[in-house]
């Protein structure tokens, strides 16, 4: 049976995966950064912090930036804990809170940005921020995830209801995604109609002064 992590982890790709196969029928103009908005950790276990997105630009590692912040809560300055370099890759930074115990589990390729955190404390509790960019991409994705620590999980769930509720809930976010670009797509047609009607019309009125002038002569 699949641990709580592991499902929620499963169904981040799996929308990730959907959204980025409709954006690529589609044309995208925009990125996108999928997390789970609350994530539930038991105190001195292991946590994988998931964080991925879609861009309609690939991976250009020369410009790409991303960088991972904590606050304890909404008021509170954020502290950057792990960066990208260019020569480097992901790598932690010195941290007081986390010290060696954070670690990139993601995978660059495939847009994963997630990241493991080992031996969980209570202090561990608060908001973990993904920040990326993609150039040209001009939008800076920005992924929220509220991370309780506690001290004991709830019972497990039946994974026949999981996997029911996760194939519901990835039915319905591929068709709101897939009505909006239908949508789109009927609005770029019927600009396109427009155009196309308002160039006839301006051809029709030079082609009938072009006659005019003809019987003039």
């Amino acid at each position: 049976m699949s641990s709580p992590a592991q499902e929620r982890r499963s169904g981040v790709e799996l929308a990730s995966a959907l959204l980025l196969l409709l954006l690529s029928l589609s044309g995208c103009s925009s990125m996108d950064v999928l997390v789970a908005s609350n994530i539930n950790a038991l105190n001195g276990t292991t946590v994988t912090i998931p964080c991925t997105f879609t861009s309609c630009y690939k991976i250009d590692l020369t410009k790409f930036a991303m960088n991972w912040t904590y606050q304890e809560s909404v008021n509170d300055t954020e502290e950057m804990f792990m960066t990208y370099f260019r020569k480097k890759g992901m790598v932690p930074l010195p941290s007081d809170r986390f010290g060696e115990r954070v670690m990139f589990t993601g995978n660059l390729e495939k847009n994963d940005l997630s990241i493991t955190l080992s031996d969980v404390q209570l202090e561990d509790q608060g908001i973990y921020n993904c920040y990326v960019k993609n150039p040209p991409d001009r939008i800076q994705g920005h992924g929220i995830i509220q991370l309780n620590v506690v001290t004991e999980l709830p019972p497990p769930r039946d994974s026949t209801i999981a996997v029911a509720i996760g194939a519901s809930v990835g039915g319905a976010l591929a068709l709101l995604i897939l009505s909006m670009v239908v949508v789109k797509c009927l609005r770029r047609h019927r600009k396109q109609e427009l155009i196309s009607e308002e160039k006839m019309e301006e051809e029709g009125k030079l082609e009938a002064e072009a006659v005019a002038e003809e019987g003039t002569k």
